[in-house]
């Protein structure tokens, strides 16, 4: 049996930059069984020995085995010590590449940083005030970090224009019933978020389409929607839009902003993926700030764990409208809200979204790579792809046959409003843990897409 015990060869040693060291140490085992020179069997050092060896400490050596423990890489064995672990057979375990979340940055501590904002927490704010009640909107010191969040968007924002709120599903609902009255009509594009729709529909209003073209939401259909319906309110995710990761370029902005200046609409910005764009146009909140209700959550660019998202208003009277209706079903979480401060303060929100960022950027190009016809904008910097599907597949024989090889999938109806919604799917890539995984999971798509469905043979009586 090759036994590396003599040497820890597989550590190629430390590269400043590349994340914690206990983390690369993980890497170093990762990189090893991938080229084959530890196998499964195989001993590794003690702990204490593979501390000398690579000259650190015995505490990283003792996190980094945690860490590949939990990863399935490494088995302890009790007093014959620790050794690589067989590969583990999953019979039941499905990948999801149906829900959008941010990727786990992979040199990024996240212990490390929650153990650390967690503590600067607990030391600057009364423990009795974080686990009380608190009114929507958040403290000013909140508030503040809103506006902070909100400059590299926004420019200079006034922070008593901003609240901050226990995620954007609350803040769109929240609009809704400041926005609007029972029956009134919220314009939006086919293709989009399915939870604007249902919140909608279950407050008694009513959800209208409006026509696109390939920069988006047509402001010639804009206009004739706003005058058939009487509406004045109108849902836009005009940057890395989901689910089709279209970003609306400047020029139609502006075309749709002066239509909605001439008839006097509202516009609310759904922003969750701005940050993850290159290069991205400047939002309507920008073009006509006294127009729109812009939001921006956290969970789709740093942790959905954080459930806060921050809301910039164009005028006072709107915002304490919008509290007040908030208030009738939520309430802020202080924790939550006051790490989002405490990290938005120390930098430690920037250092997580360059984290997520440059596990992005990777995953799209893993994902363009390999599945034939997916799109993912002009930037290739989202959280998920579209792929238009071969003619042979319609979407929900894909995602079901999909679904019996442990992969899920969403399809485009999920997202369409009307009858006929395009032949495409949405591939989510930040749910997987590691990129193994993930090129696993879309080599098996892959090969999938490129057989034509089975044909039914089932018995008709």
């Amino acid at each position: 049996m090759h036994d590396p015990y003599k040497e820890a060869l597989w550590a190629s040693g430390f590269t400043g930059g590349e994340g914690p060291r206990y983390l690369q140490i993980v890497k170093f085992l990762e990189h090893a069984i991938a080229q084959g020179s530890l196998r499964a069997g195989d001993r590794l050092p003690a702990q204490r020995r593979l501390a000398e060896l690579l000259g650190i400490d015995l505490t990283t050596v003792t996190r980094g085995f945690a860490e590949a423990r939990r990863r399935q890489l490494i088995e302890a064995r009790g007093t014959l010590g620790t050794f690589i672990a067989a590969p583990k057979v999953e019979l039941t375990q499905s990948v999801d590449l149906s829900m959008n979340i941010p990727p786990p940055p992979a040199d990024v501590d996240m212990e490390a940083l929650l153990r650390q904002g967690m503590s600067q927490v607990l030391m600057r704010t009364d423990t009795d005030l974080l686990m009380t009640y608190h009114l929507s909107g958040g403290s000013s010191v909140d508030r503040r970090a809103g506006a902070q969040w909100l400059k590299p968007m926004l420019g200079h924002v006034d922070t008593e224009r901003v609240v901050a709120c226990p995620g954007a599903q609350s803040a769109l609902a929240a609009l809704i019933l400041a926005l609007t009255q029972p029956d009134d009509v919220i314009l939006m594009e086919p293709l989009g978020y399915p939870g604007m729709p249902m919140a909608v529909e279950q407050l008694g209003r009513r959800i209208e389409t409006v026509a696109v073209d390939e920069h988006g939401m047509r402001p010639d259909s804009l206009e004739s929607a706003c005058q058939r319906y009487n509406a004045r309110v109108v849902y836009l995710n005009p940057t890395l839009q989901n689910p089709t990761t279209h970003t609306m370029p400047e020029k139609r902005r502006l075309e749709i902003a002066r239509v909605v200046e001439r008839l006097n609409v509202k516009i609310i910005e759904d922003d969750p993926y701005w940050l993850l764009a290159k290069d991205a146009p400047p939002p309507f909140a920008r073009l006509i700030p006294a127009r729109v209700f812009y939001i921006s959550t956290l969970s789709k660019c740093l942790s959905p764990g954080l459930r806060t998202a921050f809301v910039a208003f164009p005028d006072m009277e709107s915002q304490h409208a919008f509290l007040s209706a908030l208030r009738t079903f939520s309430l802020t979480s202080p924790l939550t809200t006051t790490l989002v401060t405490q990290w938005i303060h120390d930098g430690s929100a920037a250092l997580l979204l360059a984290g997520v960022q440059a596990e992005s950027r990777a995953r799209q190009r893993m994902a363009t790579g390999t599945l034939s016809g997916a799109t993912s904008g002009t930037v290739n910097h989202g959280i998920h792809v579209w792929l238009t599907l071969p003619s042979y597949w319609r979407a929900a024989d894909l995602c079901a046959a999909a679904r019996a090889e442990g992969l899920v999938v969403a399809p485009s109806s999920a997202f369409y409003r009307g009858h006929n919604p395009p032949n495409a799917i949405r591939i989510s890539l930040g749910r997987c843990r590691g990129r193994e995984q993930l090129d696993a999971a879309l080599r098996k798509l892959s090969s999938l897409l490129a057989q034509k469905p089975p044909v039914s043979h089932e018995l008709v009586i």
